[in-house]
């Protein structure tokens, strides 16, 4: 009998595109996310928690590849040969839930959700196939206000987060008053028109030199390559630059500058009036310039939005993996999508939201020194004779009863060494110890571990004896004790 191949050994690795997340990674998510729910809460949203998994049919126009629904998102037939996929975004599973439901929900709706995503994209540095999304959407109502409730709450959530005023600016813009644009230079629906989308939402790459080039003859890039224009005129050219060159020093002159921009399109004209009244809303609350203005050349998602479109945006400057200095950049975005529900129910439904990039605005509270990557781990209580485990299991008992996060050590307690170490692995603020000695004394020892490494680090003889790292009390005062060090080091 021949004798029977053995099966390969897995690989450990994740698979591309993903990673895994370890625990002080996971808990400044936690808080974070725990922050924002919170601002999210106080402005009257409720929470919805929704499957992960959708059918394609209602990703529907998410889908990068509609004829290929696995391009894009990780899809897979069902046994009744429909197509599912894993989530691309929290917008189109609030679309379905709000179709499905609406008779049960109130109106408007007004919902937040977290959690994490799916794109079956080529990962690059940073950029990963599941990440995570905080969503807050009002669906059910026409007004601006709704717009204007949206840039306000993602101004406070940034500060909230720890983005001060000054590092962001929530930038404000209308798809209506670029309908208008494109209606003024005569640019009907088809190629043409794609390609002047596409020109437009390279401006913040290009500026306004590159876009004219690119809507003309076209361009060289920096490599050296030359890229087609889009072969306007300059006179066809002129709205769209105008529409992009048009903020000005105040609210007013922008939008004196985006009236003469779309000239006598209505449905321009109406785009320039919804971002005359989100201005006039935001000032009546208090969120002036520094916080949030009107800008042009915000052109997020040009076939995904029917009107207003935010953008949060992080001023602050950071180092590329080169060491040349940048602005950190967008880490929030959204708008007003009122064809969504229409999808579902045929019935226009107007919907106005925004999505925060979690991973993006974790990375940003790093790189401003915000968040370390680190956590204060357990208390350990060490194990000096095994015949009193259940004696060690009481001093951890009392810990956690009174919210002391803590742990007995549980591995082989023969070297003590090896405990200490176990400790500052898990970057434990507090080693408990107690022996026979201690015992029958009614007494523990207390090494308070940050101390001590500070004190090894660079302190004198005359200063480790003045601030021992570690002393001696009784055993019913641990608690108190212990508390008192590891407050000190939380707060």
């Amino acid at each position: 009998m021949a004798k029977q191949k053995k099966q390969p050994r897995p690989k450990a690795i994740t698979p591309k595109g993903f990673r895994d997340y370890f625990g002080a990674e996971v808990d400044e998510r936690k808080r974070m996310l725990d922050q924002i729910a919170a601002v999210y809460h106080r402005y009257g949203f409720d929470a919805l928690e929704s499957s992960a998994v959708e059918t394609v049919e209602a990703l529907g126009k998410f889908l990068p590849d509609v004829d290929r629904p696995n391009e894009g998102v990780f899809a897979w037939q069902d046994d009744d040969d429909s197509w599912l996929a894993l989530r691309y975004d929290l917008t189109a599973p609030l679309a379905r839930v709000y179709a499905q439901h609406r008779n049960d929900l109130p109106t408007p709706y007004r919902r937040y959700a977290m959690g994490p995503v799916w794109r079956n994209e080529k990962p690059g540095p940073g950029r990963f196939r599941q990440f995570y999304q905080c969503d807050a959407d009002t669906v059910g109502t026409a007004s601006m206000a709704a717009d204007a409730e949206i840039c306000a709450l993602l101004a406070d959530t940034l500060e909230t987060v720890g983005i001060p005023r000054g590092d962001y600016v929530v930038r404000v813009n209308n798809r209506k008053v670029l309908n208008g644009v494109l209606e003024v230079m005569g640019v009907d629906e088809g190629p043409t028109r794609d390609a002047v989308l596409r020109t437009i939402d390279k401006f913040d790459k290009v500026g306004e030199a590159g876009v004219r080039e690119l809507l003309g003859n076209g361009r060289l890039d920096a490599s050296g390559a030359y890229i087609d224009g889009v072969g306007l005129s300059e006179e066809q050219a002129q709205p769209v630059l105008a529409f992009l060159t048009s903020k000005g020093k105040t609210a007013d002159k922008t939008l004196a500058n985006l009236r003469a921009a779309v000239g006598d399109s209505a449905i321009g004209a109406e785009g320039v009036t919804e971002l005359n009244e989100i201005a006039t809303l935001l000032a009546a609350q208090g969120y002036g310039p520094d916080r949030i203005v009107i800008d042009p050349s915000v052109v997020r998602g040009l076939g995904y939005y029917t009107g207003p479109v935010f953008e949060a945006e992080l001023t602050f400057e950071i180092l590329d993996e080169k060491g040349r200095p940048r602005q950190f950049g967008s880490v929030a975005g959204g708008g007003r999508y009122d064809d969504l529900v229409r999808r579902f129910t045929g019935q226009a439904v107007p919907a106005t939201g925004v999505s925060i990039g979690v991973d993006r605005l974790l990375a940003a509270l790093r790189a401003k020194g915000r968040m370390d990557g680190e956590t204060v781990g357990p208390v350990v209580v060490t194990v000096m004779d095994k015949s009193r485990l259940a004696e060690y299991q009481e001093m951890v008992g009392e810990l956690r009863q009174a919210g002391i996060r803590a742990e007995v050590y549980l591995g082989n307690p023969k070297n003590f060494g090896n405990q200490l170490k176990y400790a500052d692995k898990r970057g434990s603020p507090v080693a408990i110890i107690a022996g026979s000695d201690e015992f029958e004394a009614g007494k523990v020892q207390i090494k308070d571990l940050v101390l001590g490494a500070k004190i090894a680090e660079n302190a004198t003889l005359e200063e480790w004896k003045e601030r021992p790292s570690q002393f001696e009390c009784d055993r019913a005062d641990m608690v108190a004790k212990v508390r008192e060090i590891v407050e000190g080091y939380d707060g």
